[in-house]
């Protein structure tokens, strides 16, 4: 591996001469006096890579499994389509790592019908999380996070990178990845706590550690009936994160009278048996007949969306599992609701710490 760039042209806050900073180094020295300084900053961040486990034939197989793998894609894509393009990308995106913890004092409904009632809660929840986003323009590609989890990250290479394929170099802001991650967080540990009613939330998160992480993509661009279309395969997993595929026209037919049927049954039909029967109910066979005529209108609707848009097939893969949504967190307990104790709180946030 080569010897890291460095970066010439920052001043020394001492003496003035140009201090050279290495790619991902946080702590540099004045080379005429010998001050050391801490980077902070894009320039001190470290940079990682996910490792390539999926090669060109491998990509190429998983392309064809796609076009073959769905009744909304023509029957015959598999077999007409014709690979015009294949090559690898790097895309970088931001990640946040951190423990956060939260103290929640709230209330929590128990109880039924007469007898419900809110009782007092006092939550404390300790999760490691993490958080990515794309750190440049994926309008192309279609992807704006990817699944991190399970794998070792390696070094940053950024001459085999380049060697492999093409590298994308970040675009954003930092501080915006930071807001967007804290605010993910935030949300996620709300969604936690499994309160009704919330009085009081304080969240600290510790240990922050911020990087970005370069991930490999295959990008197949292929031709069908004088159509251009393109998939892009995970370069580590190798499943599909996003694509597209030409129209099954039989599958799109099909859905559309099968759900106009459906639709003009419920909305129709039943919902005038609904209504027939309302003279026996004093309201709970007319509030059904107005859902059956609501559902089906909806059914109807999306039957023509399916055909009117469908001759087009796209595929995005479902965001990866939010990784502070983890199963088991260090630790959660609740208690019943106490007077706030601040020192209690720095005490235990220091422990966290």
């Amino acid at each position: 591996m080569s010897e890291l760039p460095a970066l010439h042209g920052l001043n020394c806050p001492r003496c003035g001469g140009m201090v050279p900073i290495p790619e991902g180094q946080l702590i540099v020295r004045c080379p005429y006096c010998d001050l050391r300084s801490f980077v902070r900053g894009e320039r001190g961040l470290q940079r990682f890579q996910m490792p390539q486990r999926i090669g060109r034939e491998q990509a190429t197989n998983v392309l064809k499994q796609f076009l073959g793998g769905n009744w909304a894609i023509a029957r015959d894509a598999g077999k007409t389509a014709k690979l015009e393009e294949t090559f690898l990308v790097h895309l970088p995106f931001w990640v946040v790592w951190g423990r956060v913890a939260a103290w929640a004092f709230g209330e929590k409904k128990v109880g039924s019908g007469k007898d419900a009632r809110y009782e007092p809660r006092e939550v404390r929840l300790v999760n490691e999380m993490t958080w990515n986003g794309a750190a440049c323009d994926v309008g192309e590609f279609g992807v704006t996070q990817v699944a991190l989890d399970g794998a070792v990250l390696e070094a940053y290479d950024v001459d085999g990178l380049h060697e492999r394929g093409l590298v994308f170099e970040p675009v954003g802001s930092l501080q915006q990845a930071k807001k967007a991650a804290e605010d993910q967080f935030q949300a996620e540990i709300r969604k936690r706590l499994r309160l009704d009613r919330i009085s009081q939330t304080f969240v600290r998160m510790f240990r922050r550690r911020y990087g970005l992480v370069y991930y490999p993509m295959w990008v197949l661009r292929y031709l069908y009936k004088g159509r251009h279309f393109q998939v892009v395969v995970d370069g580590f997993s190798s499943r599909v994160l996003y694509g597209k595929a030409p129209g099954n026209t039989l599958f799109r037919a099909a859905v559309l009278v099968l759900g106009m049927a459906l639709g003009a049954f419920l909305a129709v039909d039943a919902s005038a048996f609904a209504f027939s029967l309302t003279s026996s109910d004093e309201g709970g066979f007319l509030a059904l007949g107005v859902f059956l005529i609501i559902t089906g209108l909806g059914v109807m609707f999306v039957s023509y969306r399916k055909f009117r848009y469908g001759e087009e097939y796209e595929y995005r893969a479902g965001k990866p599992k939010f990784l502070g949504a983890i199963d088991n967190p260090l630790e959660i307990f609740s208690e019943g609701l106490s007077s706030l104790n601040v020192k209690e709180l720095e005490k235990w946030t220091d422990r966290l710490s």
